[in-house]
C-alpha cells in the first residue's frame, strides 16, 4: 500500500507544485508587474523551493552535445548499440567520418553504471571526460516500473549476464571501468569468461570506488546491511509497481524511498543547500543557485530496482560475502578470481569514502592472484569522497588520465 499512498499523494502535489513553479516565475520575470513589488525576490524564492522540494523528478538527459578533440569542437550522437528488457547499451558515437575515426585510434571503453539507485546520466562526468580520449559506451539502465511483467524477473546473475553480452558486443580489445556498485558483478562476470577460457576477455578492468570486500573499513551502508536481518529488507522495503506503470504489479525497491535513505544519510548537509539556494535566489546569484538545480535534479531523480537483484545483492554482497570468500556461485559455476590472467587490473579509491570504504576496492587484487604483477595498479586519490573518484575536478584532472595511461599501457 505504501507505493500506492505515495503515488497518491503525488497526485494530489502535483498541481500545487505546478502552482509554485507559476508563482515564482510570476514574482522573478522582468516583464511581471509583480517582479518590481517589494519583497518580490523573497517570494519568488520561497515559491521555487517548494517547487523544488515537492516537485517529481524525472531521469534527467545526458546532454553531451559535443567533445573538444586536438583543439577542435566534435559532435556527439548518443545511440542505442544494445537494448534489453533492463538495460541499453549507449554509445556515444563521435560525429567523424570511419576514416577520422579510425585515424584518432581511440580504445573502447565500456563504463558499467550502477544499478543502485540513481540514473546513468549521474556519470555524466565520468563519460564527458574519457570521450576525449576513448570510445564510450556505458550501462543505462532501466526504471525497474517501466518494465512489464512478462519481461520476466531480474536476478544480480541477470545482471552479470548483461554485462558478458556486452563485453562480448564490443569485442576483445574493450576496457570496462565499472564505478562504485558494479565492480562486484563485473569482476564476477570476467571472471566466468576466463575460467570458460572465453575469446572476448576485455584488455583492462578498472575497478572505482566498489564493495568487492565490504568486511573492510565498513561504512553506514556496509553497518545497515548487516544489523538488519534478511527479513527485514524483504519486508520493509520491498513493494508492487501501481496500476498506472508498465510495471503493475512487479516486485521492486521504490526510488522514492531509496531517495528517503539518501537523503537520510546527511539530513544537516542536504538541509543547508537547500537554505543556500534561498539565499542566493534572494541576492540573485544566479550561477550558483543554477549550480544546485542541476545537481538536485540529477541527486533527486531516482529508478526503481528489480527486487530480485536488489536482495540478491544484500544476501550476496553485504551480508554473506559470497565473492572475497569464495563461495559464490552463478548459473551453477563458482566464481574464481584467480582464473583471471590476462586482464590488468586498475582499483581506484577515494580518500573520504564514506560508501565504499577503505580498502574495500582494492581487496580485488589479492583475489586476482593469477594476473601477473606487472598488470595490477592501485591508486587512492587524496582529499576525495565517493562522487569526486567519478565526478569533478579531480576526476578530470587527475584520475581520469591515470585511467587513461592505464588502459593505453595495456591496450
Amino acid at each position: 500500500m505504501l507505493y500506492q499512498l505515495h503515488e497518491m499523494q503525488r497526485s494530489f502535489l502535483t498541481p500545487l507544485m505546478q502552482w509554485a513553479d507559476a508563482s515564482s516565475k510570476l514574482f522573478s520575470n522582468p516583464v511581471s508587474p509583480f517582479a518590481h513589488t517589494p519583497f518580490s525576490q523573497r517570494i519568488a524564492a520561497g515559491y521555487e523551493l517548494m517547487y523544488r522540494l515537492g516537485k517529481d523528478y524525472e531521469k534527467p538527459a545526458f546532454g553531451i552535445k559535443t567533445v573538444r578533440i586536438n583543439d577542435a569542437e566534435v559532435g556527439i550522437n548518443e545511440q542505442t548499440a544494445v537494448e534489453k528488457p533492463f538495460c541499453k547499451l549507449l554509445h556515444f558515437k563521435k560525429d567523424l567520418t570511419e576514416q577520422a575515426i579510425a585515424e584518432l585510434k581511440q580504445p573502447t571503453v565500456l563504463v558499467v553504471a550502477p544499478l543502485s539507485g540513481h540514473h546513468a546520466t549521474l556519470l555524466r562526468d565520468t563519460v564527458r571526460a574519457l570521450l576525449v580520449e576513448h570510445d564510450v559506451f556505458i550501462t543505462d539502465w532501466t526504471d525497474a516500473r517501466m518494465v512489464p511483467l512478462k519481461d520476466g524477473a531480474f536476478h544480480l546473475d541477470d545482471y552479470i549476464f548483461y554485462v558478458q553480452d556486452f563485453i562480448r558486443h564490443l569485442g576483445p580489445d574493450v576496457h570496462v571501468i565499472s564505478v562504485c556498485q558494479p565492480t562486484v558483478p563485473v569482476l564476477a562476470a570476467i571472471s566466468l569468461m576466463a575460467s570458460a577460457n572465453d575469446p572476448k576477455l576485455p584488455k583492462t578492468m578498472t575497478m572505482m570506488g566498489g564493495p568487492i570486500d565490504p568486511r573492510k573499513s565498513p561504512t553506514a551502508v556496509n553497518d545497515l546491511a548487516v544489523e538488519k536481518p534478511f527479513s527485514w529488507f524483504e519486508n520493509t522495503v520491498i513493494y508492487s509497481v501501481p496500476g498506472n506503470y508498465p510495471g503493475f504489479g512487479r516486485k521492486v525497491y521504490p526510488g522514492f524511498l531509496q531517495h528517503a535513505g539518501f537523503i537520510a544519510m546527511n539530513p544537516g548537509r542536504h538541509a543547508q543547500s537547500h537554505r543556500e539556494f534561498y539565499s542566493h535566489l534572494v541576492q540573485g546569484d544566479d550561477d550558483s543557485a543554477e549550480a544546485h538545480r542541476q545537481f538536485y535534479d540529477e541527486y533527486n531523480a531516482v529508478l526503481d530496482m528489480p527486487a530480485e537483484y536488489y536482495l540478491d545483492t544484500i544476501k550476496t554482497v553485504f551480508q554473506e560475502h559470497r565473492l572475497p570468500k569464495g563461495t559464490w556461485e552463478v548459473g551453477g559455476k563458482l566464481v574464481r578470481p584467480q582464473d583471471i590472467k590476462t586482464v590488468a587490473l586498475f582499483t581506484v579509491e577515494g580518500e573520504l569514502d564514506d560508501i565504499s570504504g577503505a580498502g574495500q576496492t582494492r581487496a580485488a587484487h589479492d583475489l586476482c592472484s593469477g594476473i601477473p604483477a606487472d598488470m595490477h595498479l592501485d591508486f587512492v586519490a587524496p582529499k576525495c569522497g565517493h562522487y569526486g573518484i567519478f565526478s569533478g575536478r579531480r576526476w578530470r584532472e587527475i584520475i581520469c588520465p591515470k585511467i587513461g595511461e592505464f588502459i593505453r599501457a595495456h591496450a
